[in-house]
């Protein structure tokens, strides 16, 4: 079975009204990457998904999610 990684970076984000470039600055990574990562078009490391819970205040497994493919409910 197909699955793919769901993030809820961007509503994160919105809840703190950062912007990427904020995150980027408070988790030690590039913008691109944020940006990348929100698209779906980048699937962080293990490292990159710590630093970035970490900077959020909450759990990895509160910040990504693996869901059969094609049934991704998350922003």
């Amino acid at each position: 079975m197909d699955e793919s990684l769901v993030t809820t970076m961007k509503m994160q984000r919105a809840k703190r009204d950062w912007t990427q470039a904020q995150l980027a600055d408070f988790s030690g990574i590039t913008r691109k990457s944020i940006n990348a990562i929100e698209s779906g078009r980048m699937v962080p490391s293990t490292i990159l998904a710590l630093k970035l819970a970490r900077a959020l205040g909450i759990t990895v497994e509160e910040l990504f999610s693996i869901e059969p493919a094609g049934a991704s409910s998350a922003d």
